[in-house]
């Protein structure tokens, strides 16, 4: 019963396993070497699937994180090259206009792609 308790918490949930396996070694006489073998293996491979998953993510993250940076890069080579692009995108109706659509669009671009890796960790 404590097992089954303490398997609510998050992370825990291997104790629900063990606790099955408990059960099952006092009333039926099983063996519950074998059992606690098996549990070990399925929350090994759960366990592995996640990292799994995580790396595979990390790819479409740092994409999304360096696709962020970009205008900024915009911003600094501009700059070096003896424009004032500061002063165009927030002194003239063009450049407010380019500011706010391309916020916008950076904006909805991290949302969709933090929502993505959401949907993916959760399935």
């Amino acid at each position: 019963g404590a097992l089954t308790v303490a398997a609510r918490r998050p992370g825990a949930e291997g104790l629900r396993g063990l606790a099955a396996c408990w059960r099952v070694a006092v009333d039926q006489g099983a063996g519950l070497a074998a059992g606690l073998d098996r549990l070990e293996a399925a929350l090994r491979a759960e366990r592995d699937q996640r990292n799994d998953l995580r790396a595979q993510l990390a790819g479409a993250r740092a994409t999304a994180v360096m696709l962020a940076g970009l205008p900024a890069l915009g911003l600094l080579l501009g700059t070096a090259m003896g424009a004032d692009p500061l002063h165009v995108l927030l002194h003239t109706g063009a450049g407010l206009g380019c500011l706010v659509v391309g916020g916008a669009l950076e904006g909805v671009g991290l949302w969709w792609v933090s929502g993505i890796a959401r949907r993916a960790e959760a399935a």
